[in-house]
């Protein structure tokens, strides 16, 4: 059975962007539907703890939107909200591979001027996920959360081109890096990514996670590695925020197993599986509305299924 115990909740604050995304797929289209990075981590994670969400919105951001965070225990308040201002916009195509897409128009608004306020209840969480946005916001974020005893973070390619140093500071001061397997070889500037997700550990981060798409995951701590595939699916409607979700789901079972959990290698690997699927549910329909709709008896359900599928049940023939 899965684990449906737990210790003590932590409280765990997410910052990241809020957004209007537009999207189209093989399988449809949809328009201006509520997406962005801490929204899809702030949904997957609250199925296990507590979760705040900080991040900036415009006035087109009305009751409905707020609606879906709260419904699920999402605290707002500190999300921000500009008069007058535009939510950031988003829209992309994918095609039958869905590890590619193509970005059709990017429209940052008010997350172009972001300028993190955190509440004191926010500065006083005890994990901090650091979602993709500029390292400097993320170190400044970090700086303000110094009570947090485990802080993870997202970023990608845009920031490694652009501002790799302070990439490279906001990493040193992290203990979980979320990264796709291209992004971390490209930052280290290192072709073999095992070799590469050692260097990134010896800035200062304890485990490293490299994201692999429709191929799973693979986790790195010390000198131990771990993969995992991708919970199997029929059909892939929209990959969008999936690998939020997924970092929302590890990091929000690891804040249910209370502290110290980070620091045990099985915790890590259980975490990496419960994101999985959270991942998995939210590929299945457009935007949030899957995991909007899900109940925490079907995650238990698909991670002991994923436990049976990825189980080696017979001894090697000597």
């Amino acid at each position: 059975m899965g684990l449906h115990y737990a210790a003590r909740l932590v409280s765990l604050v997410v910052i990241g962007s809020i957004a209007f995304d537009s999207v189209r797929t093989p399988f449809g289209e949809r328009e201006r539907m509520l997406g962005g990075s801490a929204v899809h981590f702030s949904l997957a994670a609250s199925f296990f703890t507590d979760t705040r969400v900080v991040g900036p919105v415009g006035d087109d951001f009305g009751d409905a939107e707020y609606e879906v965070l709260r419904e699920r225990g999402v605290d707002t308040s500190d999300i921000e909200r500009v008069e007058g201002g535009k939510t950031f916009f988003w829209a992309g195509e994918y095609g039958y591979d869905v590890n590619a897409r193509e970005t059709l128009d990017t429209q940052l608004g008010v997350f172009g001027d972001f300028d993190p306020k955190l509440s004191d209840e926010s500065r006083a969480a005890d994990m901090l996920f650091l979602g993709n946005i500029q390292p400097d916001l993320q170190r400044e974020v970090r700086r303000q959360c110094d009570r947090a005893e485990l802080v993870g973070l997202d970023s990608m390619n845009l920031w490694i081109d652009t501002t790799r140093e302070s990439l490279l500071a906001a990493i040193r001061e992290v203990d979980l890096l979320f990264l796709n397997d291209a992004e971390i070889r490209e930052l280290m500037e290192e072709p073999n990514l095992v070799r590469a997700a050692r260097r990134v550990m010896e800035l200062g981060p304890r485990a490293v996670v490299a994201k692999q798409g429709e191929y799973g995951a693979a986790l790195y701590t010390g000198e131990r590695f771990f993969s995992l595939p991708a919970y199997p699916l029929e059909t892939v409607v929209d990959p969008t925020g999936a690998g939020d979700c997924f970092a929302g789901g590890f990091m929000g079972y690891l804040a249910s197993r209370g502290e110290g959990a980070a620091a045990d290698d099985e915790e890590l690997r259980r975490a990496m599986t419960y994101g999985s699927v959270l991942a998995s549910f939210n590929v299945e329909e457009f935007g949030t509305d899957r995991v909007r709709r899900l109940e925490r008896d079907e995650i238990d359900r698909r991670y002991d299924e994923f436990r049976e599928i990825t189980a080696i049940s017979t001894a090697p023939v000597r």
